[in-house]
This record gives C-alpha cells, sequence and structure tokens, in this order.
C-alpha cells in the first residue's frame, strides 16, 4: 500500500540563500504544492525580482527579503517578516552556502572564517530561531542543505567539506535531542549540482550532474514523507553507504575510479569567473553579494 502523502497546502516555508540556484528551484518547487513562501537572501533586490517572478500574482504568497544568514538581527527580522505576511512559520529550508575551490595551504584566513560563518554559523542560527519558534507550536520542520561533502573529503575544498560535515554533525544531533517535541529534521545531500556554485567543475565519473529541480523535488519528498535524509542522485547515497563498510583501501580505490578526488583540483576559473567575483566581495565585505546555494 501507498504511503500517503503530506500536504504542502499553505505551509509557510522560509528559504535562505533563496534568490538564485538550489533556493529559487526549491521555491518554485514548494510555490506549485501550494506553500506560501520567503525567500531570503543578500541580495534583496534579487530576492523580491524572484518571488515577482515565481508567482507574479502572488496566489499562494510568495514574498523576497533581505537576510544576512551570519547576523541574528538579520535572520530575526526576516523570520518575523515571514511570519507577519505569511502566517506561523512550518519550514525552515537552511540553503544558504559558499564554496570556494583551491589549495587549503592558500586559503586566506578570511576566506575559512567567511565559510565557517555562512556555512555553519548560519545553518546553526538559523536552527536555532526556527527551533525557538517550533518548540511552543509542537511542530515544524528544519531542512538543511548538507552534501555529499560531509560524508567525505575531497581535495581542493577541504574546509568546505568540514563545514558540511558539522551541518551533518548538527542535524544528527538535534534529530536525536528534540524526538518527541513534533519538531522533524531533514538532510540533503546532492553531489555536484549544476548551479554557478559548482561551475567549472568536472563531474566525478560515472554520475550525473543534478540540475537544481532534482534537489528541490528532493526536498519536497522529504516533507511530504517524513522521511529524514535524501541524497541527489539517489545512487550516490547507495555507494556513500556501502563504502561505510567496506575495508580503506577499496573505498580509495573507488574514489579514485570515479575521479572524485581530482575534480576539484582543476576548476575552469573563467566558467567561474561570475560565482568567484561574488563571492570575492562576500568574503572581503567590498559589496553586498549573494551567499550562493549549498551543494
Amino acid at each position: 500500500m501507498a504511503k500517503t502523502l503530506r500536504s504542502l497546502n499553505g505551509q509557510v516555508v522560509a528559504i535562505t540563500g533563496g534568490a538564485r540556484g538550489i533556493g529559487r528551484a526549491t521555491a518554485a518547487a514548494l510555490i506549485a504544492q501550494g506553500a506560501r513562501v520567503g525567500i531570503g537572501d543578500i541580495d534583496a533586490p534579487l530576492a523580491e525580482k524572484t518571488a515577482d517572478e515565481l508567482d507574479p500574482a502572488h496566489p499562494a504568497g510568495m514574498i523576497g527579503l533581505a537576510l544576512d544568514v551570519t547576523d541574528r538581527d538579520s535572520f530575526t527580522a526576516f523570520l518575523d517578516e515571514v511570519e507577519r505576511q505569511l502566517g506561523p512559520l512550518d519550514v525552515l529550508v537552511n540553503n544558504a552556502g559558499i564554496m570556494p575551490i583551491g589549495p587549503f595551504i592558500e586559503e586566506t584566513d578570511a576566506c575559512a572564517q567567511r565559510l565557517v560563518d555562512i556555512n555553519i554559523n548560519g545553518v546553526i542560527l538559523g536552527s536555532k530561531l526556527a527551533i525557538e519558534r517550533f518548540l511552543p507550536r509542537g511542530r515544524g520542520h528544519v531542512v538543511q542543505l548538507a552534501s555529499i561533502s560531509g560524508k567525505g573529503g575531497f581535495p581542493g575544498v577541504a574546509t568546505y567539506c568540514a563545514t558540511k560535515h558539522a551541518v551533518v554533525g548538527l542535524t544528527e544531533s538535534l534529530r536525536a535531542e528534540l524526538r518527541g517535541t513534533g519538531i522533524e529534521f531533514h538532510q540533503v545531500l546532492p553531489i555536484g549540482v549544476n548551479t554557478e556554485l559548482y561551475s567549472g567543475v568536472q563531474q566525478a565519473r560515472g554520475f550525473k550532474t543534478p540540475e537544481p529541480e532534482d534537489v528541490a523535488n528532493a526536498i519536497v519528498d522529504l516533507l511530504q514523507t517524513g522521511k529524514f535524509e535524501a541524497y541527489v542522485p539517489r545512487e550516490v547515497g547507495i555507494l556513500t553507504r556501502l563504502q561505510g563498510v567496506m575495508p580503506r583501501r577499496v573505498v580509495d580505490t573507488i574514489i579514485r575510479a570515479t575521479k572524485g578526488d581530482q575534480v576539484m583540483l582543476s576548476p575552469n576559473h573563467g566558467a567561474r569567473a561570475a560565482y568567484e567575483a561574488r563571492m570575492e566581495q562576500t568574503i572581503n565585505g567590498s559589496a553586498p553579494a549573494k551567499q550562493p546555494e549549498a551543494a
């Protein structure tokens, strides 16, 4: 017998880093399910433009707002405004993240700090603020955009991998700590997705590059079924679980065979130019910049 899917109609969802990429695709998928969606982004005009493009008449209710996930006042104001305009929050999707690529020894301290601030502290802060709202209501969902990098390690993105391991550990811990409260936790672990964050990077051998819509559909499925985690594509989850019981030498052989140890070492910086320019602004604080979606 097929399991009955939960309806998302009328659910109020807040998405961080929602102006483009995975965040935008997730907003579109949830609007299609009848949810009311607030997207937050460091690039407020783009967030507003995205909301207008995805839901021009706002029949289901969609808004685009300013959000700096590293700032408690900004994050609180974002969630307050989502609730003021759309209703009590049902779901938070922690999507914002950045992914610099390069040798670990060449990574600046400012870059490492910004990675931690956005990819870890932003997720911790968002989770905390959402849980504070959910506990009195006895319900709510927190969806974390982790990555297959949260289950392994890849040359060229060492600190990024460390941040994604932290997201996985945080989500596993909160799921156990808050079991029985009515609050549900979900994590999505994609391989590199066809977004600007992954631009200029060759995909691992044997895996098709997923689209943002594939990740968005996985998020919808988690919310409808109540499942805890989803790998995108699904095959990478099977391989990851198998690697957990294999001898290390076999795992290393598989990684080399799929070129998982090489994909991040020689990115096409020309193809990544637009993304890297925005990321440089984000790291150095020279101008308002988009916090690109997690992957």
